[in-house]
């Protein structure tokens, strides 16, 4: 996928450089979201709600955006949980290449309902990532959905003191 980005051209696959991306665990209730992606990388997959940076956009302006583009969810970044690589090889060729900045979130508006490239949308409860569900979730995802649930909890308590 080519997309046009103020002139200049940004490949998807097979990029010349990598590309960066921001995420959102989104903790309400004990539960998380997750989208279904509906194009590739990760076409089908339930993964974490986000994608690409926009130039001139701040990391917590494109979560904010990727989240309401993907679930029509208004949302609040609270921290950032983890930097992460994701790079997909394909024939002994990087195929995908993204720097994901992903942040936990707190829903403050909208209505759920899946658009942009998510085909659906969904909370999920603890034990449905942390098991061989239907989800199919990748690792590195679950260990991120974790950490970001491990530190909404943590938040929680302290404010209930």
């Amino acid at each position: 996928m080519i997309s046009q980005d103020h002139g200049r051209i940004m490949q998807r696959e097979y990029p010349s450089a990598p590309l960066l991306a921001v995420g959102a665990v989104i903790v309400e209730a004990e539960r998380v979201l997750l989208v279904r992606r509906g194009t590739e990388p990760l076409k089908g997959h339930w993964s974490l709600p986000g994608g690409l940076l926009e130039v001139g956009e701040s990391l917590t302006e494109g979560v904010k955006r990727e989240v309401r583009e993907e679930s029509g969810l208004v949302i609040e970044p609270i921290e950032l949980i983890e930097l992460i690589d994701r790079i997909h090889r394909e024939d002994n060729r990087v195929r995908y290449h993204y720097v994901i900045a992903d942040y936990l979130c707190r829903v403050t508006g909208g209505q759920l309902l899946a658009a942009s490239d998510a085909d659906a949308v969904r909370w999920v409860e603890r034990v449905e990532w942390n098991s061989h569900s239907a989800l199919c979730l990748d690792p590195v995802t679950v260990r991120v959905i974790e950490a970001g649930w491990h530190r909404a909890r943590e938040l929680e308590a302290r404010k209930e003191r």
